[in-house]
């Protein structure tokens, strides 16, 4: 790739190497909505490839892959997706600071993606550029289309086409996680299901079968459903069952001969992809055994990976108790590709894709000294 003539000094993203709040700051006000992720790809290779010359640097699309080859016994891959949601009213980005005292190491960054996800970004570029040396080898990547169709998932993608570049014994995505470690993640099925029935007049509904009250059943299931608990391996996943879509209906004077619901499953990662569906076919066959269902979207969940050794080395430096992700994320690649991978950035993630998306300033340092202390065998400090 041509780099483009930018001085060093006047780099958007050179400036703020030193100092992970600012990076971050930085990341984040270069706009990187899925699909336009060009821009911040290009400003991240430029920073590799002229402050650190001990990485092997890859561009794959708009994913930048960079490596050490320093003969550890051991190699870690540390993951983080660069695009956002779309930006709505919340760039640039605005560094609020707690109690007027200046003290950049209490506030809040406001701004899309503080939280999901440039704050672990901007914590592994500068971890990238710093450490020359550190006790293992280590696999910087980050890839873009994450908030997009699982089909253009540029982590997937490097998994499909050049899988030799995310060989490891231990995978980290920086994903928020209130700057501690969730282990794992939930599947995600989606699904809809159709009822059909048969036109009418509605002003003789009886001469017709309604599709849409053909879905009452499901309705009534999903509402009065209780999310299991499960444990997997020391810790507490939840799953979840909801209606995520509806759609019917003919005119205002027409019984629908067709109606659709849309369901998204979140299961634990105990359960695979298709025992969910199955799962999922026999709940509803019991109540609407006449409505077809229909697999949209799958993707499995992650074991924890809290068993293997490196994970423990890494549990033990961060510190904290380590919790369950929720939500689907892209440890589960790893999971396929036999990597044990956590969770670990800044943000919680509740508030990811929010409007008001922001990041405790303390817990971008956090991490970046979480992390650090692990790479270099240092305590944290």
């Amino acid at each position: 790739m041509t780099e483009t003539a930018v001085p060093a000094a006047d780099h958007p993203l050179e400036h703020a190497l030193d100092d992970v709040v600012a990076l971050t700051a930085a990341l984040v006000d270069i706009a990187s909505v899925s699909g336009d992720e060009r821009m911040l790809a290009d400003a991240i290779e430029h920073v590799l490839r002229l402050r650190a010359p001990h990485l092997e640097v890859v561009r794959d699309g708009d994913a930048i892959v960079a490596r050490t080859h320093l003969g550890r016994a051991q190699r870690v891959v540390i993951a983080g997706h660069i695009d956002t949601v779309p930006v709505n009213g919340n760039l640039p980005s605005r560094l609020e600071l707690d109690g007027g005292s200046g003290d950049a190491r209490t506030g809040t960054l406001h701004g899309r993606g503080t939280v999901d996800m440039k704050g672990g970004c901007a914590v592994m570029l500068a971890l990238a550029v710093a450490l020359a040396e550190p006790a293992y080898d280590v696999t910087w990547v980050w890839y873009d289309h994450e908030e997009v169709e699982a089909n253009l998932n540029g982590l997937g993608r490097l998994a499909r086409t050049r899988p030799e570049l995310l060989a490891a014994d231990f995978a980290i995505l920086g994903e928020p996680s209130n700057a501690g470690i969730e282990g794992g993640c939930n599947g995600t099925l989606r699904v809809e299901l159709t009822a059909t029935g048969r036109r009418a007049h509605s002003a003789r509904a009886w001469m017709g079968v309604n599709a849409i009250h053909g879905l009452a059943p499901v309705l009534d299931l999903l509402a009065r459903f209780e999310p299991l608990e499960i444990e997997v391996d020391g810790l507490r996943y939840r799953e979840g069952l909801n209606a995520v879509g509806i759609r019917g209906g003919v005119a205002g004077n027409v019984i629908p001969d067709e109606a659709v619901i849309t369901v998204n499953y979140r299961f634990a990662p105990s359960r695979s992809v298709a025992e969910a569906e199955q799962e999922l076919r026999d709940l509803f066959a019991s109540v609407a055994p006449a409505v077809t269902m229909t697999v949209t979207d799958a993707s499995g969940g992650a074991r924890p990976g809290l068993d293997a050794e490196l994970a423990q080395h890494f549990a033990a430096a961060v510190g904290g108790t380590p919790q369950p992700k929720f939500g689907w994320t892209d440890v589960a690649r790893f999971a396929e590709l036999g990597i044990p991978a956590v969770n670990y950035g800044p943000g919680d993630p509740s508030l990811a894709h929010t409007d008001d998306e922001r990041v405790p300033i303390e817990q971008i340092i956090a991490c970046e000294r979480g992390l650090r202390a692990w790479l270099t065998g240092e305590p944290v400090g």
